[in-house]
């Protein structure tokens, strides 16, 4: 696979930010996308994203082959939640893997994990999702969203050669709508995409990124 620039690269700490002041908006509320409860929180906010996001993805539901639809399992993320979902993966690494150092450690959780201060969930500005039928059946995809590269041998990589025919192509179908629509994929996770973040403008050569940390304020 083809070198891939982490969240944990200086380079993405270093895009300025820009906050255009968007606020966050419910995804249960786009058309041919359906939004699953299995990471849902009591406020919901895991269903929201910023205007701009939302809206193309909206667009990007719309590109789609006729019976499908976008599956949404994450979008916004608290800071406080980042930051729990980071330190645990960093301390089942640094078990597993005593002699590495603190910075490579880092660097290895941000293949799953982005740091708190770069967190695209953070900012309102990521969404996990796959794709499923109208009726609400999960398209093969080579992975369960969220898969570590531990426990997938590196499959949930977006373009990780060892996964079958049908999965590759759901996965082109998934990435051509939403890249399409103007969004950017984590090339460690296929199903982790984002719009008018830090690695969004890294990746476009945007001058800044559109949106920071983000506060939910509930329904």
């Amino acid at each position: 696979m083809p070198s891939i620039i982490l969240m944990s690269d200086p380079e993405v700490a270093r895009v300025p930010v820009r906050d255009c002041g968007e606020p966050l908006v419910d995804l249960r509320e786009l058309p041919f996308v359906v939004v699953d409860p299995r990471q849902a929180d009591p406020a919901g906010a895991f269903a929201h994203l910023r205007e701009g996001v939302a809206w193309r993805l909206a667009r990007a539901a719309r590109l789609l082959p006729d019976g499908l639809r976008l599956l949404v399992t994450e979008g916004y993320r608290p800071l406080s939640l980042q930051i729990e979902y980071f330190e645990a993966y960093a301390a089942e690494l640094r078990l597993a893997n005593p002699d590495w150092p603190e910075e490579y450690l880092r660097e290895q959780t941000s293949r799953s994990l982005s740091p708190p201060e770069i967190g695209p969930h953070v900012a309102g500005a990521a969404v996990d999702l796959t794709l499923c039928t109208a009726t609400g059946e999960e398209l093969e995809m080579g992975t369960a969203v969220d898969a570590s590269p531990e426990e997938s041998d590196d499959a949930c990589y977006t373009d990780a050669p060892h996964i079958s025919e049908a999965a590759r192509g759901n996965r082109r179908i998934l990435s051509a709508a939403l890249t399409t629509a103007g969004l950017v994929n984590y090339p460690t996770e296929w199903w982790h995409w984002s719009y008018g973040d830090r690695y969004w403008a890294l990746m476009t050569g945007a001058p800044g990124a559109l949106y920071g940390p983000a506060e939910f304020g509930g329904p």
